[in-house]
């Protein structure tokens, strides 16, 4: 069935695909790109060579993906607890776990029940973070937070944190158990394996991403009803030697998103850039549609073939 005859429906949205047929409304490559003139094999080649490719002027190196300090942001917006740590008095580190909720400034906001006891309260002090989403599957993101646990004694600074805490977890904050860390630098790490250091004006001033309250439910609807789709995605985007067996999105953000590629020969993850960066459920589902449909009608070879990269990243 060709994909713009399906639909993926969505509460108080329209569907990912209209009802229109290509060989009445073939695919429309300057709607797809407003601002550029129409030269399908250039813009193409940007398209799936974005995430790999520096030269590439669609998608520049640090509009690929957020950045650190971004990812920073919205791994502690999405989360609910952490791991505080601090020196004991014999001098040995300790750890307990803490429910929080940040501030406007991404500062952690914790609940702790006599900490003195276990470690200084006015000292050194870090707080770790784990991406906490099911659908991140083999992903690892986390990010730490250096700084100084102190008392918050501020009346106002309370009242002002009070909704955000009823609203994250249900109930009235207790104030007298609140503690903050102040930060001064964050440690963000990818899988173990790319570690990035962020200072705190960067962490302060970033943003959380705009899709991070709707993204894991877009995910959901995808994967249950347009695998197929998804998996055409990888056949269009991507030179593999291997045959891909299924497909999965790990994440999405404004950029782009993170896919898994499933083989005999292992799993593999990539990543594909949007068209164009979108801040809103409407502008993702325009995209994944846009999308899609390009990709069937390549496949179908009603238009010219996008320019296919080798590059993958294999996890396992």
């Amino acid at each position: 069935m060709h994909p713009s005859l399906l639909s993926l429906s969505f509460s108080n949205t329209v569907p990912f695909f209209s009802p229109i047929k290509p060989a009445k409304f073939p695919f429309s490559f300057q709607s797809y790109y407003p601002n550029r003139p129409c030269r399908p094999s250039v813009r193409f080649r940007c398209s799936a060579l974005s995430f790999v490719n520096d030269a590439c002027l669609t998608h520049p190196k640090q509009l690929q993906k957020p950045s650190p300090a971004e990812v920073c942001r919205t791994i502690m917006e999405l989360s609910t607890t952490g791991t505080i740590s601090a020196i004991a008095p014999e001098g040995s580190p300790v750890g307990i776990g803490a429910r929080f909720v940040i501030d406007t400034q991404g500062t952690p906001v914790l609940c702790l029940k006599d900490p003195g006891q276990l470690f200084n309260t006015s000292g050194p002090s870090s707080f770790h973070v784990q991406e906490q989403l099911e659908l991140s599957r083999s992903r690892m993101r986390q990010c730490t937070l250096l700084g100084n646990l102190k008392k918050l004694d501020d009346r106002l600074q309370l009242k002002n944190l009070r909704p955000r805490w009823e609203k994250k977890f249900g109930e009235e904050m207790d104030e007298d158990l609140i503690y903050v860390i102040t930060v001064d630098r964050v440690l963000q790490i990818e899988d173990f394996e790319e570690m990035v250091w962020i200072t705190s004006m960067e962490y302060i001033n970033a943003k959380p991403d705009p899709l991070r309250d709707f993204a894991v439910k877009i995910l959901y609807e995808i994967e249950a009803k347009h695998a197929e789709d998804v998996k055409r995605l990888c056949s269009v985007y991507f030179e593999t030697q291997f045959l891909v067996t299924d497909a999965k999105l790990a994440w999405l953000d404004r950029l782009g998103f993170d896919l898994y590629m499933y083989a005999e020969e292992g799993v593999f993850t990539a990543r594909i850039p949007f068209p164009r960066e979108v801040t809103d459920e409407k502008s993702v589902k325009s995209s994944f549609n846009s999308m899609f449909h390009l990709a069937w009608e390549v496949e179908k070879g009603y238009v010219p073939g996008i320019e296919k990269v080798s590059f993958l990243k294999k996890i396992r």
